[in-house]
């Protein structure tokens, strides 16, 4: 018997052919996922079969073909005048009055007493595919109402089986025209439109790392996250801490959210966008613990699919409760395996016109093409760089022509966002007013090599590129870590081949994501009302404690870093700013003394335990206590900077205790900065009340040759490679390995000189720690050292 139409709780994920990867997944998820607590709201779909009566009972599959058959099939010249043609053959039939009754019986059935609206989604039998899922090429319809708006909406469905993008990508995925059927899926609404929405995915949609759930939120229907409408909240997940139940969210964003979407009355338009409040825009549009409810429905989903998904998810306004919408396998990353790294360089620098979020990791330079609809596709030439407002999927043809793409609003789950990780291309979305400071026919470079900020520059700059096979590079007894700053870099950088971070720089974190000198945030309420304070609080408005916004900031930063390279090493070195640079954050100059010499002055250990920045060093003990015991990071590792006695070094440890962050509890390692020349000779002593040492040379290799390595004047002086500065580091090495305890160097000599990392390898280090441009040279340096001390003399 010919099936109709069918409820969605008697789907499986093994009836694709009967109703399309879409509304399988849906009842797949109803089925398994329901009983497991994750709600999936309830409806019907129209079959495949049902798709082909109508075809049938209107005598359209042969007018169909013959259309189709009269394609350009390689150029495509005549694409709108097919698809116009077909669409409106699909236009001219009616329901069978069999087909008509169950649609409208299945309806009746599932709206029950209740006056509700519902959702109405195209679900093709070729589309969602493991190998085969594009963004978007067939029409949903929202806040549908009423018998009559329903059938108009499904036959609206199967029209869009020939919208001209979905008929290109049949063709570029090789389905045969006729042979792929539309399913409709008929679901109730949840009431978003009053409450939030947005995407999760259960992987890093820009570099793959798999540890970590990507979710993404704005206020009203979901539409306008999925096409990148607006700039939504986000919010990344560390999936084992999830699994623990541990606090899970190491890093939030939030988003402008200048619109939303709601409902309309008015049967012909029946959603439409509205400016968003004020207050609206400064707030996340999801609760924490919604966040990790979302993320554990989301783990379960890729845990029963085995795959990478891709979800949309909405919460009802009304009722408060949140649901999983769709689910469908991410495609961009699950397959990919790394296995060779691309490091670009730019060689001139210049100021960029306009900045947004960066989507993969390229350089281009090309001619601006302002797009503002499919009718600028003529003008749209290979190789440009497409400029919009925002992309949708009508112009994906042109898209394929494009070398990046820059937008003014969405975020990394917008159309622009997943179509050029699709095509292997960069983008820069959320620009806000690209289309304004750029212009046609301008010739630009595009670059998203700065982490999380992708920058326009206006020319062609210069740059360089390099590809390095991480299979080429072969193991090394040394242990190979990272020098980092930049949290936003940590999930790409951790596929490269390493041993951990040997020095996580927090104060560069202070410096460009806190901005707020820590005792201004201690002493808020002292302060007096100047602009500095009427600027910490703009910054800090929804933290009634203003000591928070630290912890958290500067926690959910360290934590980015220690979930990427979990479980291996990440050592945090605490603030290591001199006065004159803690003075320029925001509110400091109230709280640093001037020095004639910053750099031999108040700095490093000597500051934890005084009383003018003693309170300071709390807030940075609390975070790194939140990010170990809270968050079950314990693979961080902290190391204290310029250290200059014993003594100084036991105040400090017992200054971290009184905040809650002792050494050895959980435990916790505590190294030390092995930069002044008191740290060499007294090795052992500090050995006895620390857990390791990182060598910091260029500190080590000033204050041996006193030289302020600063100076132009005597700068060819400096020098690493200075018999008492190696000497200096044989002795340090010495005294470690005597001690039984772990020595590392940070600097970039190992990379640069292969004779420095030769001399480093014999004294035997464990570790050497690079910048990440210099890492790949620096692991070849250390093999080529290694295999030199292995052969006899």
């Amino acid at each position: 018997m010919t099936v109709l139409t069918i409820s969605f709780q008697k789907i499986r994920n093994s009836d694709v052919s009967l109703v399309g990867g879409k509304n399988a997944s849906l009842g797949e998820m109803i089925h398994e996922l329901a009983p497991l607590g994750v709600n999936i709201p309830d409806g019907f779909a129209t079959t495949a079969d049902a798709f082909r009566s109508y075809l049938h009972e209107n005598g359209l599959d042969a007018s169909l073909s013959r259309q189709l058959q009269q394609l350009d099939s390689k150029g495509l010249g005549n694409l709108q005048e097919v698809g116009a043609k077909c669409r409106e053959l699909m236009a001219s039939g009616n329901f069978s009055e069999k087909l008509k009754t169950e649609i409208l019986e299945a309806y009746r059935k599932l709206l029950g007493q209740e006056d509700i609206s519902v959702a109405v989604r195209s679900s093709a039998t070729a589309e969602d595919l493991p190998t085969a899922s594009f963004a978007g090429q067939h029409d949903s319809f929202l806040n549908i109402k009423g018998e009559s708006e329903l059938l108009d909406a499904v036959k609206r469905c199967y029209r869009s089986l020939f919208n001209d993008r979905a008929i290109k990508y049949r063709i570029d995925n090789g389905f045969d025209h006729m042979q792929v059927a539309l399913s409709v899926g008929v679901q109730r609404m949840v009431r978003s439109d009053l409450g939030s929405a947005g995407v999760a995915f259960t992987i890093d949609p820009e570099t793959g790392f798999e540890k970590v759930i990507y979710l993404t939120a704005s206020w009203g229907l979901g539409e306008n996250v999925v096409q990148g409408a607006v700039n939504p909240d986000e919010f990344y997940i560390f999936k084992p801490s999830l699994e623990k139940g541990m606090k899970s969210i190491i890093h939030r964003k939030l988003g402008s959210k200048e619109h939303k979407m709601v409902y309309a009355e008015n049967a012909e338009r029946p959603i439409t966008n509205i400016e968003t409040e004020p207050f609206e825009r400064g707030i996340f549009s999801l609760q924490d613990r919604e966040v990790e409810i979302l993320a554990q429905w989301s783990a379960a989903i890729e845990k029963h699919y085995n795959l990478p998904m891709d979800i949309e998810w909405a919460k009802d306004g009304l009722t408060g409760e949140l649901f999983i919408v769709q689910a469908r396998p991410e495609t961009v990353h699950r397959q990919a395996k790394k296995v060779a790294g691309k490091e670009y360089k730019l060689m001139s620098r210049a100021e960029p016109i306009c900045k947004g979020k960066a989507v993969g990791r390229s350089i281009a330079s090309g001619r601006v093409c302002i797009v503002h609809s499919v009718a600028d596709a003529k003008k749209v030439k290979k190789g440009d760089i497409i400029v919009a407002d925002i992309t949708n999927p009508d112009w994906n043809n042109m898209l394929q022509k494009a070398i990046s793409i820059v937008t003014n609003k969405g975020g990394r789950t917008s159309h622009a966002s997943i179509v050029a990780r699709e095509l292997g291309i960069h983008a820069v979305v959320g620009t806000g007013d690209a289309t304004q400071k750029l212009y046609d026919g301008q010739i630009i470079t595009v670059s998203c090599i700065e982490g999380d900020e992708g920058h326009i520059y206006d020319g062609k700059l210069d740059w360089e590129e390099k590809e390095v096979s991480f299979e080429a590079l072969e193991s090394t007894r040394t242990k190979p870590m990272f020098i980092l700053a930049d949290p936003e870099k940590a999930f790409r950088l951790s596929f490269y081949p390493n041993e951990g971070v040997g020095l996580l720089r927090m104060e560069f974190i202070i410096a460009n994501s806190i901005r707020i000198h820590p005792m201004a945030l201690v002493k808020f309420g002292e302060l007096d009302d100047n602009n500095d304070k009427r600027a910490i609080q703009a910054i800090t408005q929804h933290y009634h404690d203003k000591k928070k916004y630290f912890v958290e900031n500067l926690s959910e930063a360290v934590a980015m870093v220690a979930a990427a390279f979990y479980p291996k090493d990440v050592i945090v070195r605490m603030s290591d700013f001199k006065t004159n640079e803690y003075a320029e954050l925001i509110g400091g100059k109230s709280f640093e003394p001037h020095e004639e010499n910053p750099m031999l002055g108040f700095r490093g250990a000597s500051r934890y335990y005084n009383d003018q920045y003693r309170e300071g060093f709390g807030l940075e003990c609390q975070a790194m206590k939140v990010v170990r015991d809270e968050m079950g990071l314990t693979n961080v590792k902290v190391m204290i900077p310029f250290c200059r006695t014993i003594e100084e070094g036991k105040k400090v440890l017992e200054t971290m205790k009184e905040f809650g962050l002792e050494r050895g509890d959980n435990g916790l390692e505590v190294y030390v900065m092995a930069e002044i020349p008191s740290n060499v000779i007294l090795a052992e002593e500090f050995a006895r009340i620390f857990d390791g040492f990182s060598i910091g040379s260029n500190d080590l290799t000033q204050l041996t040759l006193g030289i302020d390595r600063d100076s132009a004047t005597i700068s060819e002086l400096f020098d690493e490679n200075n018999a008492a500065v190696k000497r200096m580091l044989s002795e340090v090495i010495r005294s470690a390995k005597k001690a039984g305890v772990k020595i590392g160097l940070c600097g970039q000599a190992p990379s640069d000189y292969p004779e420095f990392a030769q001399f480093l390898v014999e004294e035997g280090i464990d570790s050497i720690s690079f910048s990440s441009d210099a890492l790949f040279r620096g692991i070849e340096n250390i093999k080529i050292a290694e295999d030199k001390v292995s052969k006899p003399a």
